[in-house]
């Protein structure tokens, strides 16, 4: 196996992680975005009503978008295989 090939996958590698994580990452910092406006603008500074919301929302992107992270796994999984057979 070159370097090249090892970069290739390391590549692939972060790409899937990209792609695995974005979606949970983005939908709740948006969700504490808003929650913290929320804040501010009623001046009720508890740490701990952030955390049920993104939660929630958490659950929910696993839950819809679950069996496409688990094919883009897949995926990878098959071409990790594939590369190291042939």
């Amino acid at each position: 196996m070159t370097n090249t090939q090892v970069l290739d996958i390391m590549r692939s590698a972060v790409m899937v992680g990209v792609k695995l994580s974005a979606p949970i990452l983005l939908l709740s910092m948006a969700v504490g975005i808003l929650i913290s406006i929320l804040q501010a603008a009623t001046q009720i500074h508890e740490q701990t009503i952030t955390f049920v919301p993104k939660l929630i929302v958490i659950v929910a992107v696993l839950l819809i978008g679950g069996s496409w992270m688990l094919n883009v796994m897949q995926d990878f999984t098959v071409e990790l295989f594939v590369i190291m057979q042939g």
